[in-house]
């Protein structure tokens, strides 16, 4: 009984402390996705071609400017899916109850939140005459989904063949968009393909419809599934091997199937006029929806990070881990500084508040005037300074959330 007794205790202890160093891993992964996705955002607000082309168009982007674009690419897929593994992971530690209830009122939480104060932070309009749709809102219906799931108990194999029958097949709707004389609707454009396609839903009011949510529901589901890797039976060597397997499998299956042009984008990757470009069109692919070749080569490398960075430790993935476990909150304040930002700089440049009044009835983002900004290295300095501003700020809430961790709140900032 005795020696029973002390087993228990170590396998809780090994199950408590590895609960934490997956966390910890976690957190390095999700704050370098929150780095990178900073400046893209600054991207948007501060480049001089930002609202007047495209970064990733072959015929007139730079090198630089694709790859400043593409690699922001992993910022979404990165948070959903490890947001998945964090759900499992909790429920290690909560009953079916208990994380059921905490994710359906989180999930509700992330919705209302990009409806009223993120969408306020990316437009600067108190009347709400659009609201967007994006990576929070689709996090957000995505996990009252999965909270539902988990609170009728579907089971788990259940939950990841669902998720991969998503993520595998989506794509077969891009057959039927692709017929002549298809037209679509609201619904399959919130459920499938609205690429920033805008709905009236009040007089002078809109929904913009960015993040058509069902695939990357699909890709939570699976990181839930995921998240079994980071249970206690498993080893540390068997969990990384597994990790990096998988990841290389998915980034030679993007690579094979990529190549056949059959499946798995709705654009096909061209031939151009010399072998980079060619490269650069081979890399371009779908996010809105993720198409299944998008989530294979941006979720395939995350994992082989995840076994890279376990046993990492030093200033700068202490540093990434403040802003992981921050996520939330540094996305709110991010936004909101980058566009003050932004503010600044259009009054600097000689503009009144009435241009940015007019300026609304053309873009729906105040303060910003197409075809106005800062070189690329300049993007990169504004860049740099939102970091600088960033870090202390989320350094102190990420102490504050230490100290006081009683007040039940803070679990859903």
């Amino acid at each position: 009984m005795e020696t029973s007794l002390i087993c228990y205790f170590i396998y809780m202890s090994n199950a408590e402390s590895i609960t934490r160093k997956r966390i910890q891993s976690i957190d390095i992964l999700r704050g370098l996705a929150m780095v990178i996705m900073a400046l893209d955002h600054v991207r948007d607000y501060f480049h001089i071609e930002a609202f007047t082309d495209d970064p990733l168009n072959l015929q007139t982007t730079t090198t630089a400017l694709y790859f400043t674009r593409w690699i922001t690419h992993f910022c979404a897929p990165v948070f959903v899916f490890l947001s998945g593994v964090s759900i499992y992971l909790q429920s290690l530690r909560k009953t079916e109850l208990e994380l059921s209830a905490f994710v359906i009122k989180r999930g509700l939480w992330l919705i209302f939140a990009e409806f009223f104060i993120i969408s306020l932070a990316w437009t600067f309009n108190p009347f709400y005459n659009l609201i967007p749709f994006q990576v929070i809102w689709t996090l957000g219906i995505s996990m009252v989904i999965l909270g539902l799931c988990i609170r009728f108990k579907v089971p788990m194999a259940l939950l990841f063949g669902l998720g991969l029958t998503i993520v595998l097949f989506h794509n077969l709707l891009d057959f039927i968009e692709a017929r002549p004389g298809f037209t679509p609707n609201f619904w399959w454009d919130f459920f499938h393909s609205g690429h920033f396609k805008t709905y009236a839903f009040a007089s002078g009011h809109f929904a913009l419809l960015v993040y058509p949510f069902v695939a990357w529901t699909g890709l939570m589901l699976l990181g839930y599934a995921a998240g079994k890797l980071f249970h206690p039976e498993f080893s540390e060597t068997r969990r990384n091997k597994i990790l990096i397997n998988a990841g290389l499998g998915l980034l030679l299956f993007f690579a094979l199937l990529r190549f056949t042009n059959i499946y798995g984008d709705p654009v096909d990757w061209q031939v151009q006029s010399n072998g980079w470009l060619t490269f650069l069109s081979f890399l371009h692919v779908d996010k809105y929806p993720p198409s299944l070749l998008y989530l294979c080569i941006m979720i395939g490398p995350t994992l082989i990070a995840l076994a890279a960075v376990e046993k990492t430790d030093n200033a700068l993935t202490r540093n990434l881990s403040i802003f992981g476990r921050t996520a939330f909150f540094y996305y709110i304040i991010h936004i909101y500084i980058i566009h003050g930002l932004a503010v600044i700089s259009f009054f600097i440049r000689g503009h009144s508040f009435q241009e940015a009044i007019d300026g609304a009835q053309k873009l729906p983002f105040l303060f910003v005037v197409p075809g106005e900004g800062l070189s690329l290295l300049g993007v990169y300095g504004v860049w740099i300074f939102v970091l600088m501003l960033l870090y202390p700020i989320c350094h102190w809430y990420d102490r504050y959330k230490s100290n006081n961790r009683d007040k039940w709140w803070l679990s859903y900032l």
